[in-house]
């Protein structure tokens, strides 16, 4: 289930995004100002941002310039009344993938997210492929040819990460910060899950004291 960060301060929209997103099985967590936003990022991975602009504490356009500074290059969209191009600009110059103006229509907002979501994956389709595996990247499903192919909440998320970087080199720091999500994570537990996916027939190989990589061919 995909996991969606919702920094909205106005307290109906934000409770009919959350059931409008929770009814196409998003994952949603809400805070109503930036500081909080800023606060659960250094504790919790998402795969996507919505982020209101005119909040408390720490605006978007400054929360989101500080989570770009930092590193963290999780897909972002503004949802905000802010309608000039001045606004529109500082957006994107802060980090912004995407802009939406309020009022929006809902079936607009999904369609944006699902955009951004394949453009993390560098694909413009739904099916991501290696070799007789596929990636639902909308279901977040992985199989074997047709057969559906059960996998644990760690193994789901390791599996995500090298889907998004087929013929990546990721390296074991990435990783092992990445699934701890604020909790440490030993490199043995990480090589289990990784071996675990190997025997289902994953082609992920170990590059000598660098860290893992899944290969296309």
């Amino acid at each position: 289930m995909l996991k969606i960060l919702l920094l909205e301060d106005d307290t109906i929209l934000s409770e009919t995004l959350i059931e409008l997103l929770e009814s196409e099985e998003f994952f949603l967590t809400h805070v109503d100002d930036g500081q909080k936003a800023l606060d659960i990022t250094f504790s919790e991975h998402f795969d996507l941002y919505l982020f209101d602009v005119n909040v408390a504490y720490l605006s978007g356009f400054e929360l989101l310039n500080s989570l770009r500074k930092s590193g963290d290059k999780t897909p972002t969209i503004f949802i905000t009344a802010l309608t000039d191009i001045a606004s529109l600009s500082k957006g994107f110059e802060v980090g912004a993938d995407d802009y939406i103006k309020k009022p929006f229509d809902f079936d607009e907002l999904l369609v944006r997210i699902n955009a951004l979501i394949r453009k993390s994956y560098h694909s413009y389709s739904d099916t991501l492929q290696v070799g007789e595996f596929h990636f639902s990247i909308e279901k977040e499903e992985l199989y074997h040819e047709d057969r559906f192919i059960a996998l644990s909440p760690l193994e789901l998320k390791i599996t995500k990460l090298f889907f998004q970087n087929i013929n990546t080199t990721l390296q074991k720091e990435i990783l092992l910060e990445y699934l701890g999500d604020g909790k440490e994570m030993s490199e043995g537990s990480l090589r289990v899950h990784i071996n675990k996916l190997r025997k289902i027939g994953l082609a992920i190989t170990t590059i000598k004291r660098v860290g893992y990589r899944l290969a296309s061919s």
